[in-house]
């Protein structure tokens, strides 16, 4: 296996295999309808730390922290009134979440929409992607794409991933990654892995440079992984066992290959299994095998070989793996 992993991804759709992100529910719909895939990064502590930016606004901003939505939408409202941004993102961002008042989306919408013109970077990623996603305010791709590249030039990191995820997807091919890639280079430094990941892939396959870069790709790849990205940690998993952009490692490949099936992904678990069938990187151990077989085959994914080796397991074998499987919790 000299190739990389088939990957699921979004905004590499039109010129790279793909690219797994986290996103929040209140995002998703953007993904499907766009193509886009959001990151909007820690936006509690964002719109707090926004907030106390001015005089009164620390007030506010220590309520919410300390969990008092209600006091902290008290104190914030009459400052949000009289424009400022950052008590405008808390007030959006308790009604968004629905913090200690019902949510109300459309009330959020007003307030990010609020923030944003007045310059707030963290409003102006959301409201981007309300935008985007055009779910509780009219759908406006141009407006989304100017707010994303003001937040994104003024250091806001997740709007930088997601910027640059819009340039590629508007003009995909060569010209589209080399206008995003200082956006996303930016932001995988300022430690968002997802486009750590991203950069992994374009690195990987060349696309939009004038060749691959598989060290390079390898970089980000462990990046990306030690930030937890389970896709990430199975993809290194791969290449440190094909010793792709880089030497061989079998003992490290086995150790992110289990890291990532911990998690609960399904590959992964797939993967694991094999290598403890075939001792790579670690003692042949078939009750582990038979462990994360069973785990990805109730997944859904279906491996001819690993049920051949399960079904010549002994009876007790069988047993013992099953009984392992139940009591496998993702961590």
């Amino acid at each position: 296996m000299k190739t990389v992993l088939p990957l699921i991804a979004a905004f590499v759709l039109a010129c790279l295999p793909a690219l797994a992100a986290q996103s929040e529910d209140t995002t998703a719909d953007a993904t499907a309808e766009t193509g886009i895939v959001p990151a909007a990064g820690n936006d509690a502590a964002t719109a707090g730390e926004t907030a106390s930016d001015e005089a009164g606004g620390d007030a506010a901003y220590g309520a919410f922290q300390r969990g008092h939505y209600l006091t902290a939408f008290q104190l914030a409202l009459p400052r949000a009134k009289l424009g400022d941004p950052a008590a405008q993102t808390l007030i959006a961002e308790i009604y968004s979440r629905g913090l200690g008042l019902p949510k109300n989306n459309k009330e959020a919408a007003f307030w990010y929409e609020s923030a944003a013109e007045g310059g707030d970077t963290a409003a102006q990623l959301k409201y981007a992607l309300m935008l985007l996603e055009g779910r509780y305010v009219a759908p406006d791709p141009e407006r989304a794409k100017e707010l994303m590249r003001l937040a994104a030039d003024a250091g806001n990191s997740s709007a930088q991933f997601n910027y640059g995820q819009i340039l590629i997807t508007a003009q995909p091919g060569r010209d589209g990654v080399q206008k995003a890639l200082p956006y996303m280079t930016r932001a995988a430094e300022s430690g968002i892995a997802d486009a750590q990941f991203a950069l992994a892939q374009i690195y990987a396959y060349g696309t939009g440079l004038d060749e691959a870069d598989p060290q390079q790709a390898r970089a980000w790849l462990i990046r990306a992984a030690r930030s937890g990205f389970d896709t990430a940690q199975l993809d290194l998993a791969v290449w440190l066992i094909d010793g792709i952009g880089g030497k061989i490692d079998y003992e490290a490949g086995f150790g992110w290959m289990r890291r990532a099936a911990n998690t609960g992904n399904v590959m992964a678990q797939n993967r694991l299994s094999h290598l403890y069938i075939n001792a790579i990187g670690t003692r042949p151990d078939p009750i582990e095998a038979a462990k994360w077989y069973i785990l990805s085959r109730r997944a859904g994914l279906e491996d001819h070989s690993l049920e051949d080796f399960f079904q010549g397991l002994t009876a007790d074998e069988q047993k013992a793996g099953i009984e392992a499987a139940n009591n496998f919790r993702s961590r």
